[in-house]
């Protein structure tokens, strides 16, 4: 089950990037993002330190940033690899995110956007562990339960991904999204335990996503 980045910022509830999965049991909505960021900090205008020149990300070696900058700085390079996982590019994204994660480590959404990525280009388990750390960061957040749900479904455990489900179901009751991702996980713990009755296994408990499931 691959799934394409969307941004689904906690602050707001507009989720603008639609999303295609190749698992079909997955429904995803499009939108347009208008987020636009301004990528230059005040102390950076009219900078005299040639080495800086060109690049807005760098700040004076003179001038240490308090914590306002820091937090503008991070949300610049946030804003940077939102347009770069919108155009496809997502591993210069996860690069931006990475430099934001590390003036901002405490920010639940950073964590969830790059689970997505990280989906997206197939390293589940590096998914799993960033969307795991955004529900430590912000345990009502639905959409954090949702990634990691989807993260774990593709790692290949439909028993934690319909824990992870129930959670974002408790808080979002009425989301036919993730009663439809808890359906799908459903399938594949039934269709697992078909696999064991056959005498194919007895005693493996995890199913990778990708494989053809016969329907039921």
């Amino acid at each position: 089950m691959k799934l394409t980045w969307k941004n689904k910022n906690k602050d707001n509830k507009k989720r603008p990037l639609g999303a295609l999965s190749v698992y079909p049991d997955l429904p995803f909505d499009q939108q347009n993002d208008k987020a636009e960021a301004n990528t230059t900090l005040p102390h950076q205008e009219n900078g005299d330190d040639d080495s800086n020149k060109g690049r807005a990300d760098v700040p004076a070696s003179d001038q240490p940033l308090d914590s306002s900058d820091v937090k503008r700085l991070a949300e610049t390079f946030q804003a940077q690899g939102n347009k770069l996982a919108e155009a496809g590019k997502y591993r210069e994204a996860l690069g931006k995110w990475e430099t934001a994660l590390t003036l901002m480590p405490q920010n639940a959404t950073l964590h969830e956007q790059k689970a997505q990525i990280l989906l997206e280009i197939g390293d589940a388990w590096s998914a799993l562990k960033a969307a795991s750390r955004a529900t430590e960061l912000e345990p009502s957040w639905a959409e954090a339960w949702i990634t990691l749900g989807r993260a774990q479904l593709n790692f290949g455990e439909p028993d934690s991904a319909i824990q992870s489900f129930d959670r974002a179901l408790a808080i979002k009751p009425d989301s036919k999204e993730v009663q439809d991702d808890r359906s799908t996980a459903l399938h594949l713990v039934k269709r697992r335990k078909q696999l064991h009755l056959s005498g194919l296994s007895s005693t493996t408990n995890r199913y990778v996503v990708g494989d053809k499931s016969e329907s039921s």
